[in-house]
């Protein structure tokens, strides 16, 4: 198997801590993806992971990558190497994985395609880190131990990354983000289906605003 050091030196991982915070969007509609993706931009998360949940993730997708340019897109919930593929081929910059299937992360290190897998046990982290991977998501994160577990991991896989998301909001964000092992978090609450239902992005501005403020705060 290829490894993944390339990731540390193609700039995602800096573009990825940048954001501080990756919106996790599950989208019904294509015509919603690029006004979802402008008012995470406008309000200062220039990033969106579009979950492979729904039928309309890859266009949407294909939507934002051809249309958005300034936002980090990438694909989440991949599953598989088919998956990855169409993701790809529909102009994913990254791809994000609930867990760690070997296959897809193969082909991903082999094709030099940035991938962020999850790991929550040391055995799990210390095989990732073999195959060269720098951040691994932590999911779910309230789940699993959360601030404590990271922190656990943090000390003895030193230098390594994490990506919390699944239990991450408003109110503990600035807890992960003060881990210096946490790159970024993962989350929802600034892209709940039910914030646009009504064709209006108003409310995720503001949340995407609200969060880059806290990265901020946090970060300097």
């Amino acid at each position: 198997m290829a490894t993944g050091q390339y990731m540390e030196s193609n700039g995602f991982y800096d573009a990825v801590e940048a954001c501080g915070v990756v919106p996790v969007v599950v989208l019904d509609k294509v015509e919603d993806a690029v006004p979802l993706a402008e008012a995470l931009n406008r309000g200062g998360l220039p990033a969106a992971e579009v979950t492979f949940r729904t039928p309309a993730a890859a266009a949407c997708i294909e939507r934002i990558a051809r249309q958005c340019p300034g936002v980090l897109v990438g694909a989440g919930t991949v599953l598989n190497v088919e998956q990855a593929k169409r993701a790809v081929d529909a102009g994913a910059r990254y791809l994000v994985s609930p867990g760690t299937d070997r296959e897809t992360l193969c082909w991903a290190l082999q094709n030099h395609v940035n991938i962020v897998p999850a790991g929550v046990t040391p055995t799990e982290v210390g095989w990732l880190r073999g195959q060269g991977i720098g951040l691994t998501k932590f999911f779910p994160a309230a789940v699993f131990g959360g601030v404590k577990a990271i922190s656990a991991l943090a000390s003895v896989f030193i230098g390594h990354k994490f990506m919390p998301t699944g239990g991450v909001s408003r109110q503990n964000l600035g807890e992960y983000l003060s881990l210096p092992s946490v790159m970024a978090c993962g989350g929802t609450w600034m892209v709940k289906p039910s914030l646009f239902a009504d064709g209006d992005f108003t409310e995720v501005e503001r949340l995407a605003g609200e969060a880059a403020c806290a990265v901020r705060d946090v970060r300097g």
